[in-house]
């Protein structure tokens, strides 16, 4: 099974260049007597769950009662996709939104191309496709009432799932002309006109998510939710060092506990991602099968089993700090004679933590092995991979697995894995009934793959105007293979500010890990951001000058041209733009007696964040974040409610995480297991809120992930800016503040 983030980064790479071919569009007629179901091939350079150049469809169906059915093809994980996703279909098609049917798709590679929820690219991967979609329904519905009408279809209109010829003053509903449209010719997709954003009555509103009736109706959305006929219930428990195998267990006493029907061994697959070895208990009850853990004793192999420990490497990463980068990633001009003959120079050390997902529902999945078929209901954001990893792993072809796609109750990154999916599918295949297997929050923390931690020995040089002319980050992160970074790992060889600087270095080494790692929401900048946007703060302050004005002068410049494979090139005109607007709406320079402002900005997955933070301390060191002034350009905002909410889910995120969570590794083992010493932000902590967007005319990004990265440095700015006090280490209990 190739490594996910093969695939990630292709996707990333490529899945925006998408575009409806010449034979793009297929017509399904006959579906019912009078119904249009239109199914269109939506071409992509995107590669497919088996890393083949691949297909995205996705269906509208217009029935004669005047019902919108629209597929919504990815997984929704709380990031609105189900929504928004249907709203670009609809807003073309200029449906009614009031009678439309959202349904959540089928898991299928060869008619859906890639089906996932990562890297905020559900909505750049999906923007134009879906609008060339929803315009070519259009077109057939329009070019069916004028035949009936005998006009031209230039004189028709369309509205509110209507088509209109003013002239004549005649009207007919989508439902009505559903099956005469079917008959029409599809269009060539270079004939489609599409709406400009003034046009748009749709896009841009604050709209609810379909599902939010539902949810708070207590349906059964969720995987935990899951219940099938004959169900028996599961737990798996694996070697608390990851990487430890099982010797021996007592199977017999927990196969004698009341509820139990069984327990046995499962040797793995040697697959960390897959199928680690364990000890399966299956009950008729939830209850029945964590109360016969508690009972379950083993004897387990640790000769294999994962060492760390993270003192340890934070001592060594110390050690490494001066030393040659054992990879060079970016070199332009003479760095070290550059800092020798600076005005001023400055130096320091960030450190950030390993971190758990802790997603709020546990890991989980249902599934049905018999007849050579497996059948799983899994909240996953990866439903294609997991169909792959399941077929591998039981022998079957992809094609005797199927999957139910499932709301996932918080995913941040964990759920692009799917040990999970393959733990259930195992342990169904010797019950030979449905199981559910349900991980505890302890499990959770226990065997996530976790957000990488990092440090950056760093560097720079000012001359005697203040400008920056000199930046060396030497970043010290993990490999979990002796090679390649571990996942969310690794560092740009275009990361800002490098390649706006004349002498310019980026290094990077790796210390070995045993614990494995997972993208974390906004993988990669979640740490850098906090490390290079708090420095840059250390050096306006060392040039004695506003941050603003020390940031806007390094945007101004020239960058010199990305290396190969360096990935999205930031737009200063756009970093310019987020910051500039920022500082008017924070109100920067303006901070009320006893407060401090910190300001910073990050790009990633291809959206523009600048934050303002606001905070206090008292005399206990304890930190009040009064205020956060979040603006961002991600293009065109599609369902405002959702943009809103994800940026204050990452504000939220970023704090709760930056102010006091961190895992203790030890022996291989996180100390960590439950919130009780994992301590999540209170509601009452958390601060306002002012989300602003710009809305530019580049194509949309996502919101999910880029605005969680600035939120960090714009703390540990604000917070020296009101007690002088640099914090340089995560969190910020570490640094002897409490929030």
């Amino acid at each position: 099974m190739n490594d996910a983030q093969s695939l990630l980064d292709s996707l990333i790479e490529r899945g925006r260049d998408q575009a409806i071919g010449r034979r793009g569009f297929i017509k399904l007629g006959g579906m019912a007597s009078g119904t249009l179901a239109l199914g269109f091939s939506l071409n992509t350079r995107a590669a497919s769950a088996d890393g083949a150049l691949g297909t995205v469809n996705a269906y509208v169906m217009i029935k004669p009662d005047n019902t919108v059915v629209i597929a919504a093809k990815n997984p929704e994980a709380g990031q609105g996709v189900k929504t928004s996703l249907p709203m670009i279909v609809a807003e073309e098609l200029d449906a009614d939104w009031s009678t439309v049917d959202v349904v959540q798709s089928d898991i299928d590679a060869k008619r859906y191309g890639p089906q996932f929820a990562g890297g905020s690219l559900s909505i750049p991967m999906n923007w134009d496709p879906l609008r060339q979609a929803g315009a070519a329904a259009r077109a057939m519905l329009v070019a069916a009432a004028a035949s009936q009408w005998q006009v031209p279809a230039e004189s028709c209109q369309t509205r509110d799932s209507k088509v209109f010829h003013p002239a004549s003053n005649r009207s007919a509903t989508y439902g009505e002309l559903a099956e005469a449209a079917s008959q029409q010719a599809v269009p060539e997709p270079d004939t489609l006109t599409l709406k400009s954003p003034d046009q748009y009555r749709l896009l841009g509103r604050r709209i609810s998510g379909v599902d939010n009736p539902a949810i708070v109706t207590g349906k059964p959305l969720f995987g935990i939710d899951q219940q099938v006929p004959n169900m028996h219930y599961a737990v798996y428990v694996k070697c608390p060092a990851r990487g430890g195998s099982v010797k021996s267990a007592n199977l017999d006493a927990v196969k004698a506990l009341p509820g139990v029907s069984d327990a046995f061994i499962l040797a793995g697959n040697g697959e960390v991602t897959e199928l680690l070895p364990g000890v399966a208990i299956i009950a008729n009850s939830t209850w029945a099968a964590f109360s016969a853990r508690k009972t379950l004793q083993v004897e387990w192999d640790e000769s294999s089993a994962a060492k760390d420990d993270w003192q340890a490497k934070v001592k060594e990463a110390r050690n490494l700090r001066d030393k040659k980068g054992q990879a060079e990633l970016d070199n332009a001009g003479d760095v070290d004679a550059a800092l020798a003959s600076a005005h001023r120079s400055v130096e320091a050390f960030y450190t950030y933590p390993f971190v758990p997902h802790a997603p709020l529902e546990p890991q989980n999945c249902t599934a049905h092995v018999t007849d050579g078929r497996c059948e799983l209901w899994a909240p996953t954001q990866m439903p294609q991979r997991a169909v792959t990893a399941v077929a591998g792993l039981l022998e079957l072809p992809e094609s005797a697995v199927t999957l139910n796609q499932t709301r996932i109750g918080g995913g941040f990154g964990r759920r692009l894995m799917n040990d999970y999916c393959c733990e259930a599918a195992a342990i169904a295949k010797r019950a030979g009934v449905p199981v559910k297997l349900q991980w505890t929050r302890e499990d959770d923390m226990a065997f996530d793959f976790y957000r990488v931690g990092g440090f950056h020995a760093l560097r720079g040089a000012l001359n005697d105007k203040g400008e920056l002319q000199a930046w060396h980050n030497h970043f010290i992160s993990f490999t979990d293979d002796g090679e390649k970074p571990a996942r969310g790992g690794n560092l740009s060889s275009n990361e800002f500010p490098a390649p706006l600087i004349p002498n310019a270095r980026l290094e990077r080494s790796l210390m070995d890990s045993g614990i494995p790692s997972g993208w974390w929401r906004a993988p990669g900048s979640n740490g850098i951001a906090f490390a290079v946007q708090g420095f840059l703060h250390e050096l306006s302050v060392a040039a004695e000058r506003d941050h603003l004005e020390f940031l806007l002068e390094i945007l101004g410049r020239t960058a010199r041209p990305a290396s190969e494979g360096a990935g999205r090139e930031l737009d200063n005109a756009r970093a310019a733009g987020v910051l500039k607007l920022v500082a008017e709406k924070a109100g920067w320079g303006k901070t009320a007696k006893g407060r401090g402002q910190g300001l910073a900005f990050h790009f990633s997955h291809g959206g523009y964040f600048a934050n303002v933070a606001e905070v206090s301390v008292d005399t206990d060191r304890k930190v009040t974040l009064h205020r956060v002034t979040v603006v961002g350009d991600v293009g065109p905002i599609v369902n405002l409610s959702g943009a809103e909410n994800q940026v204050q889910g990452s504000v939220i995120d970023g704090y709760s995480t930056m102010a006091g969570l961190a895992l203790d590794i030890e022996k291989g083992r996180v100390r960590q297991s439950n919130f009780h010493d994992y301590p999540l932000l209170r509601v009452n902590r958390a601060p306002q809120i002012d989300v602003h967007f710009l809305q530019s005319a580049n194509s949309p990004t996502g919101t999910g992930e880029p605005a969680l990265p600035p939120l960090a440095p714009a703390v540990t700015n604000a917070l020296f800016a009101a007690t002088g006090e640099r914090v340089r280490e995560l969190p910020l209990s570490r640094s002897g503040f409490s929030v």
